[in-house]
């Protein structure tokens, strides 16, 4: 047998190996299944919102609460039980004034706030009602149908009316939660995403706030049954308007025209 030359070993040797390749496609795999895994199933729940879901419950409250005190007007729409009573609400609220409608037990009617004048508007059955405010029962129906009655400022029915358009006022006593907060379940509220804060177990009422744009209250359940309501249309231009002229009864003149009549004397002294 011929021997094997020396050179021909060195040779062999200087023949460059295929490196393995077998450890490059495992890693490569192990980062493309990760990288699947995380599309799939680990996205950020907050990607694209205002990131109020990764807040606690108490800090998407006051989140919320500073949204709505910085709005400039705002739309409520639905129930309200207060004193054994139940409101249906359809107010258009802005810091200068209000319009909407007001239902309750013995009928319905319109208000209308423009600056400090308020006036109340609805048909004869309602003037007829026992839902007539307090001060304005002695009206002759067929005179106030329809027309929009500027309530003064002295008349009692004044402070129990003008309640209903103050946004500030209304706002402050309608968001309200009692008990212990606890953030709750993600829904939608008129095609908007909200997270929901929960009071007492909800017992003390819910609240859910948007988690897209600013972080506005959108639907409001009150504690122990007491309504439940939608906010929305939140910074929306508003501007209420006087009605025509033709359309007011000045109700202020009225009362001192009937106290001129009743106590018989025409100012003088005899």
């Amino acid at each position: 047998m011929t021997p094997r030359s020396p050179l021909s070993r060195t040779a062999r040797r200087a023949v460059p190996r295929r490196p393995r390749r077998d450890g490059a496609r495992t890693l490569l795999c192990a980062l493309a299944l990760g990288a699947a895994l995380a599309a799939c199933g680990g996205e950020d729940p907050d990607a694209g919102t205002n990131g109020l879901g990764k807040l606690d419950a108490p800090a998407i409250e006051e989140r919320a609460r500073a949204a709505a005190a910085d709005a400039a007007s705002v739309r409520l729409v639905g129930t309200v039980i207060s004193g054994g009573h139940e409101y249906e609400l359809d107010v258009q609220l802005a810091r200068d004034g209000a319009a909407g409608e007001v239902a309750s037990e013995g009928g319905h009617f319109q208000l209308l706030r423009v600056g400090e004048e308020l006036y109340i508007s609805a048909d004869a059955a309602f003037w007829q009602s026992d839902a007539v405010p307090e001060g304005l029962e002695s009206d002759p129906a067929q005179t106030l149908d329809g027309k929009y009655v500027l309530v003064a400022p002295e008349d009692p029915a004044y402070g129990q009316l003008v309640g209903f358009t103050e946004m500030d006022v209304l706002l402050d006593g309608l968001l309200v939660l009692e008990g212990e907060r606890e953030k709750d379940d993600r829904a939608e509220v008129d095609g908007v995403e909200t997270i929901r804060v929960t009071a007492d177990g909800g017992a003390g009422g819910a609240l859910d706030v948007a988690l897209i744009g600013e972080p506005y209250p959108l639907r409001l359940e009150r504690g122990g049954g007491a309504g439940e309501l939608t906010l929305r249309d939140w910074d929306e231009p508003f501007e209420p308007a006087l009605p025509d002229e033709e359309q007011v009864v000045d109700y202020g003149e009225a009362i001192l025209d009937e106290g001129d009549d009743g106590d018989g004397s025409d100012g003088g002294d005899g």
